[in-house]
């Protein structure tokens, strides 16, 4: 069985994933699924107090799990360059775990190809978070990967696994007067 379409049958089935992404290799799960999330959390060995980044594949999967945000966030995420994580504010449905304490949820509407095909088999938004043990450092290629990781994860997609992968996304948050801050350019 190719690696995305099993992967995507983890996904269903609450299980984890080790993939590629638009920016570095990511650890993921089914974005709603509360006990799945908790099992990225322990991967990591990740304080339960930080939220998770989420990938969605469009601003109609988005809408779903944000009610309200600024309009400008159309525009931001259209003419970014880079791969652009937005923080929204009043996320609903999604894993506890997610969502910060403000009620904050960080996500990015992912161009990735691999990324899309997960997305859309689940028909679900996936965490996406780098796959590394919390405050080491994010590995640029598959080989870098904590073998722990490899060991834990329930599926790995066998993707692009020779390239190197560097720049993690930036991220801003955007209240719903439109006040942007910067937080990772």
């Amino acid at each position: 069985m190719d690696t995305v379409k099993k992967a995507i049958e983890t996904l269903k089935e609450g299980g984890t994933v080790l993939y590629p992404t638009d920016t570095i290799w990511g650890l993921g799960c089914d974005a709603t699924n509360e006990e799945a999330c908790q099992k990225i959390i322990k991967i990591k060995n990740r304080p339960t107090n930080k939220s998770l980044i989420v990938l969605v594949d469009d601003f109609p999967m988005l809408e779903q799990y944000i009610p309200e945000f600024n309009e400008v966030c159309y525009d931001l995420v259209d003419y970014a360059t880079k791969p652009l994580t937005i923080i929204y504010p009043n996320a609903k449905g999604l894993a506890p775990s997610v969502i910060a304490e403000d009620g904050s949820v960080g996500i990015r509407i992912t161009k990735d190809p691999v990324c899309l095909q997960l997305i859309r088999g689940l028909k679900k938004p996936i965490v996406s978070t780098s796959a590394n043990i919390s405050n080491a450092p994010s590995p640029v290629c598959f080989d870098e990967i904590d073998k722990s990781i490899k060991e834990q994860v329930d599926t790995i997609v066998e993707k692009r696994v020779s390239e190197k992968m560097t720049q993690p996304s930036q991220i801003i948050k955007i209240d719903l007067d439109g006040k942007i801050s910067i937080i990772r350019k």
